[in-house]
């Protein structure tokens, strides 16, 4: 009789994973070495984050402007060079950055200019010119060019992300129930109600009078400890900031989050796990009180890819990030300290396999002149052309396949090469 039990190695992993009260499901895998292997994770943040906060162009003269009362001020910015910075949120991606381990780029859009979450996301993870076009996710799509069974994935999640949905079976790993569940729901049902005349317009006062109503408790009160459910941090913790959009200290959250990278990590790191991974945050629709949700939303990104790199070790310096979503947000606040759904945003590109370099892609300003439909940052980078450059380059995927299976209808949108 054959013994299916998990290796010592990787049951000892399973019984870790199961105390931070997780979820872990493979499926169709087949043993392969992961050590050398080369890795690639996609973050999608979900909610339109805002790339103005991300990394504000601090050297260019209309930001401040535009921006008014929710800039970021420079002696609280994280310089890149002489125009970019970090977000204050994002200290452990500036420090791989001052490495030479992560990069911005910080005009990037997908070809969908509808301003939709869920329209958004399907081209994002679809990777289609147009709002569904396909019933596949691009990952899964690269997985079968790649081989079935040769290459194998794991999606983050409660359910299987449509971007790892399609012919070939990936693993799925579920962080334990309630974790960035109540970040997503309002994103959801405001794009379920946006075309009702009395509830659409009802729902976004609603949402406005929460954020603010969020932002004076936070004024009032000492920052709680941060709710938690299997070790996990909450996605519906109160936003706590400190000026200049610096998150209040929260230690308890931000190693919640690392946790979360750092079982990732592991698993990317078994003899037989997954070398391609698709990981889900939620909460970057920031329409009010952006300041206080856009720096707990960021630490948390930070920390979770803090956790990756740590996690990772020696297999860092084979591993590509990209950290991405649907669409940017509006150059100008509006009259509830956030910003509404716009255009080009900021993706953070990172790994030990990246190139040391500047920004990804050209910076169109934000000259008024120069923003789309004069309200958002103009795309000047398909992010199809990120995606296509990272597969090429960095998985090795072939480029006839990447162009014309993978990528279906993108020849406009040249492949990034020289990243890595």
């Amino acid at each position: 009789m054959t013994d299916r039990s998990p290796s010592p190695s990787r049951r000892s992993f399973l019984a870790a994973a199961a105390s931070l009260g997780v979820a872990v499901s493979f499926v169709g895998r087949q043993a392969h070495a992961a050590d050398g292997a080369k890795k690639l994770v996609v973050v999608v943040c979900r909610g339109g984050m805002d790339g103005l906060s991300v990394a504000p162009p601090i050297g260019d003269p209309g930001y401040a402007a535009l921006r008014g009362a929710i800039a970021i001020r420079p002696e609280e910015a994280l310089e890149l060079d002489d125009t970019f910075a970090l977000h204050p949120s994002l200290t452990s991606v500036h420090a791989l950055a001052r490495q030479g381990q992560a990069r911005i780029a910080p005009a990037i859009a997908t070809p969908d200019r509808a301003r939709s979450h869920f329209e958004a996301q399907d081209v994002l993870e679809t990777g289609e010119a147009k709002v569904y076009g396909a019933d596949s996710g691009w990952l899964n799509r690269t997985l079968e060019v790649m081989g079935p069974g040769k290459t194998e994935a794991l999606s983050v999640g409660t359910t299987a992300p449509l971007i790892l949905r399609g012919k070939v079976q990936a693993a799925s790993w579920s962080p334990g129930k309630g974790v960035d569940e109540a970040a997503r729901l309002p994103t959801l049902l405001q794009d379920l109600y946006k075309g009702d005349p009395l509830l659409g317009p009802a729902f976004a006062r609603g949402l406005e009078t929460e954020a603010m109503a969020q932002a004076a408790m936070t004024a009032l009160a000492p920052a709680p400890a941060s709710a938690t459910e299997g070790g996990m941090m909450m996605a519906s913790t109160p936003a706590m900031s400190q000026p200049g959009g610096r998150p209040a200290d929260n230690r308890q959250g931000r190693e919640a989050a690392r946790k979360l990278g750092s079982t990732l990590a592991g698993f990317m790191r078994q003899a037989d796990g997954p070398q391609i991974a698709a990981l889900s945050l939620d909460g970057f629709d920031t329409h009010a009180g952006q300041v206080g949700q856009i720096a707990t939303r960021l630490t948390y990104l930070d920390a979770v890819l803090d956790g990756l790199h740590e996690g990772l070790g020696p297999e860092w310096k084979n591993t590509v990030v990209v950290a991405v979503t649907e669409f940017g947000r509006t150059a100008r606040a509006n009259g509830t300290g956030g910003t509404d759904h716009g255009t080009g945003s900021t993706a953070l590109v990172l790994g030990g396999a990246l190139k040391r370099g500047g920004i990804i892609g050209d910076w169109p300003t934000l000259a008024e002149p120069a923003l789309f439909e004069n309200r958002d940052v103009a795309p000047t980078l398909d992010m199809r052309g990120l995606f296509k450059g990272v597969l090429i380059d960095h998985l090795g995927v072939d480029r006839a396949d990447v162009e014309k299976k993978v990528f279906v209808d993108s020849a406009g949108a040249k492949a990034v090469t020289g990243l890595v």
